[in-house]
């Protein structure tokens, strides 16, 4: 995937968390109670364009941030 736009999808998913009032820590904690093997570190990854998402991770922030997918994957 293009540099630019991972880095932009990490940026939209630390918009919406801190929107959503979470810390990266909380966030994590939200994954893992939903089966998701995740720490705060990855998170803190994504959000810089560090590391990839998992089609089951998009789906739980999803879920867990009550956004849509144009709201994550919004390259604007």
């Amino acid at each position: 995937m293009n540099a630019l736009i991972e880095k932009r999808i990490g940026q939209n998913i630390r918009d919406l968390r801190e929107k959503a009032g979470l810390t990266q820590e909380l966030l994590a904690v939200k994954l893992q109670l939903r089966g998701c093997d995740i720490t705060r570190s990855a998170i803190a990854k994504i959000e810089v364009g560090q590391r990839h998402l998992y089609p089951d991770e998009i789906l739980l922030l999803k879920e867990i941030l009550r956004v849509t997918f144009d709201d994550i994957f919004a390259t604007r």
